[in-house]
């Protein structure tokens, strides 16, 4: 019975930048974290330096069978998962190498690739989608089940017009719109799930430097993943709320 009494949570994309943050966050609070992974040695590296209870799963959320072989494994492990963090995420998926401010101008609406936004889509939108939807029935099983997805405040459509944002000007449909259509995606299972008691909320780590942007972010992971863990360790904040840096709500 211990392992019923054990938070299960996975992250995605965890193996490093914020997901890796915040599966170490869990970890330290005593969860037992499945560190979420395409690559498996990746994993396993990172939970040689998470420690506690972490473990290393293979999960590419642009692959169905991947996703269900999760699934499997942590139904077989636990028969319920307590937490899911919808955090893998890519930002474009044009040339390598190039600065952001290169991604930024290639990136603008009235030139930017139609294959290229579906790629970055497939992970940030319908990935998150799949994973939440194969990952239900483990999350109905826990006593109080939440998922987090991670989000930005580039996704606010309220934010993106307002002339005091200075991000304003780099909403794009490749990454900024995906993560529009993230927030999207965690209202509509907010409104589902409500009843059942699963609470649905998304989380912005602000401007961190990771891999998404180059490493050319203004905050290390460490700050950017603050708000990250704390929405993840919280079980009683209202569902669908959107929260970013020192626990501002956003629009």
């Amino acid at each position: 019975m211990e392992a019923q009494k054990s938070k299960v949570a996975l992250v995605t994309g965890a193996n490093q930048g914020v997901g890796y943050q915040i599966a170490k966050g869990l970890a330290d609070n005593g969860y037992t974290v499945y560190v979420g992974s395409r690559n498996l040695q990746n994993g396993l590296a990172a939970v040689e330096k998470i420690g506690g209870k972490a473990q290393a799963l293979q999960i590419d959320v642009t692959d169905k069978g991947s996703i269900e072989s999760a699934v499997a494994k942590v139904q077989q492990d636990f028969e319920k998962l307590d937490l899911l963090v919808n955090n893998a995420a890519i930002s474009h998926a044009g040339k390598p190498g190039r600065t952001l401010e290169e991604i930024m101008a290639s990136n603008r609406p009235s030139i930017s690739s139609v294959d290229e936004m579906r790629t970055v889509w497939e992970t940030n939108v319908f990935g998150v989608v799949e994973v939440t939807q194969a990952f239900l029935p483990l999350l109905r099983k826990a006593d109080a089940a939440r998922i987090v997805n991670v989000s930005s405040g580039l996704g606010s459509l309220t934010l993106a017009r307002n002339p005091e944002n200075p991000y304003a000007k780099h909403f794009e449909l490749i990454y900024g719109a995906s993560k529009t259509a993230l927030n999207a995606v965690t209202v509509a299972f907010a409104n589902e799930l409500e009843p059942s008691g699963i609470k649905v909320s998304a989380v912005s780590p602000g401007f961190t430097a990771t891999a998404l942007n180059n490493f050319q972010g203004t905050d290390s992971v460490e700050v950017g993943s603050l708000e990250p863990v704390r929405v993840a360790l919280e079980e009683d904040d209202p569902t669908a709320l959107f929260t970013g840096p020192n626990e501002e709500v956003f629009p």
